[in-house]
This record gives structure tokens, sequence and C-alpha cells, in this order.
């Protein structure tokens, strides 16, 4: 198979696929290293193919359902308050679908969440304990935006009564 094949099948496995895939489940599928998935997926990228890189795998950018709405909210917390957060708003019927924050040097940095469920919820918080890697929200003293996918105007409702009942919502003092 020539490598032009290989991104082709490797588009048609995460059109198919709801849930993230991983670039070593990948790797395994197709008989290369996962470097080479990895090049793969940027070449894809810049060929204009919209694939988010999530805690979970990749993943093709889809289009909100038609019964779905998408708002942005503000939210300001520490650490101790990220879990509390993903859960509220997984727990009220929402999906976090990533994470946006305002950097001196380079504008907007936008991070890829999906995280629809406690289970990845609990997956992303991990990746945060056991990697060096800082979450956004630490380049800005907390204050950072959501994208959050709904089904209705009061599954959002319910979220922001939660989440301003437990002061992670961002508010003008």
């Amino acid at each position: 198979m020539t490598s032009e094949e290989r991104r082709e099948k490797i588009e048609i496995e995460l059109r198919n696929n709801i849930e993230p895939i991983t670039a070593t489940a990948l790797a395994k599928k197709f008989s290369v290293s996962r470097q080479i998935i990895v090049g793969d997926i940027a070449l894809m990228r810049a060929s204009g193919i919209k694939i988010s890189a999530t805690p979970r795998g990749y993943i093709i950018n889809g289009e909100v359902e038609k019964n779905e709405k998408k708002y942005t909210i503000a939210c300001c917390h520490d650490d101790i308050n990220m879990a509390e957060e993903l859960y509220t708003v997984v727990d009220n019927g929402g999906t976090l679908l990533d994470v946006t924050v305002e950097h001196p040097i380079y504008g907007q940095i936008v991070g890829q969440l999906h995280i629809s469920s406690r289970y990845d919820a609990d997956l992303f918080l991990k990746k945060v304990e056991n990697n060096q890697a800082q979450p956004l929200m630490r380049l800005t003293g907390g204050i950072h935006l959501h994208t959050i996918k709904c089904k209705d105007d009061d599954t959002f409702d319910r979220i922001m009564k939660a989440l301003k009942n437990k002061n992670i919502i961002l508010e003008q003092k």
C-alpha cells in the first residue's frame, strides 16, 4: 500500500467512527509506526481535512447535529475545580468540545477536548496528572473559554446554573 492509499484509508476509518482513534491503534491497523501516522495526519490536515487531536485520539470534526446547539462559556477556576467543571457540564447533558485561552504572544490557543461523559473527563484528568504538560488555563490564571454542545437551550441553562452555583462561570464584578 502506498502512503497516499494509507492516508485515504485513515480518512475512511476516521469518518466511519464517532469515537476518537489513537495514533497507536491506527499504526497497528496499518502496520506502520505511530510516527508515520502522526505525519500522515499532519499531511491530511494540510490538505484541508478537519482532523482534531483529542485526549483520546484523532477525530474528524463533524458538524453539530441539527437538533443540537453550540454555546461559548467563559470560566475561571483553579486546578482543584477542573474536575468539578468537567463533571458539571457532562452530568447536565453537555459536551465540552474545546478550551480556548488568550495568550499574550500567540493570541487564541484552542485545545480540542470532545469530553461528553465522566469516563472522557477521567481520561483527560489522568493525562493531566500523568504528563508534564500543563492545562491551557494555567497560562491565563484560570480564565478560559469552552465551546459546549447541548441538545437544547434548557440543557444549556441547566449547565450554566450549575456552573454559577459552583463559582466556575466568569462574571463581571
